[in-house]
């Protein structure tokens, strides 16, 4: 019967069997059984990648912050990890549990997650063709061993090239036209007002007093002036 995980078959039997095991658990409705075996998955290839580059690590925390420590930050290595971590944090809580939640949206996701661990690990640690960075995963292969010839979802690296345009759109310097609008906005005598008020606020005492009595003379002026004309 076809299975989603078909490409690790050649690549890790023994990665292909643990994983092909949670699928049959899901099927079956053990779900919280299947969520404890895609953790085991998951930390079999830390295991895994740790050996090829001599490292030793005790716990599956460990595991993941060392490969953390180590990755270049790319796209494609955040990815793995957050997928190891999800897998790792809803394998502890399903072993921890104190009742059966029967919860098949969250391991369905931890297979997901599985899925996608499984292909960045063959690519980029098992040297696989990167074709199978295509690959999506199909919930009709789960549950009846048959393809959805739909193809609704999104394959690994479409997701990928999207995260990458995000990052290459957030971190274009974006043009600040508040200035601009502000300076439309404010009329004529509101900019007078606060260059005068921004003025008076700089000047010493001394030129404070000057400059009152000189407006005021200024309106005793014009108010003699206006008598003059108009009497």
């Amino acid at each position: 019967m076809k299975t989603n995980f078909q490409f690790l078959q050649k690549i890790n039997k023994n990665l292909y069997e643990i994983i092909t095991e949670a699928e049959k658990l899901y099927k079956d409705e053990y779900f919280e059984q299947c969520m404890i075996q895609t953790r085991r998955f998951g930390e079999q290839i830390c295991k895994n990648i740790l050996k090829q580059n001599n490292y030793t690590a005790d716990t599956f925390d460990n595991m993941i912050e060392i490969l953390k420590k180590n990755s270049n930050g790319s796209i494609q290595e955040k990815e793995f990890i957050n997928d190891l971590y999800f897998l790792k944090k809803h394998g502890n809580q399903s072993v921890h549990s104190g009742q059966i939640k029967k919860d098949g949206i969250t391991a369905l996701e931890c297979i997901k997650r599985a899925f996608e661990a499984a292909i960045t690990y063959s690519v980029y640690n098992e040297n696989a063709p990167e074709n199978i960075l295509k690959l999506n995963y199909d919930i009709n292969i789960l549950m009846t061993g048959k393809e959805d010839k739909s193809k609704n979802q999104q394959s690994l690296t479409a997701r990928f090239e999207q995260e990458k345009e995000k990052n290459k759109k957030s971190s274009l310097p974006q043009k600040n036209e508040t200035y601009k609008n502000d300076l439309s906005k404010t009329d004529i005598s509101s900019f007078i007002s606060l260059f005068f008020k921004k003025m008076i606020q700089r000047m010493s005492v001394f030129w404070k007093i000057v400059f009152i009595f000189s407006c005021i003379s200024i309106l005793l002026i014009l108010v003699i002036i206006i008598g003059v004309i108009f009497s």
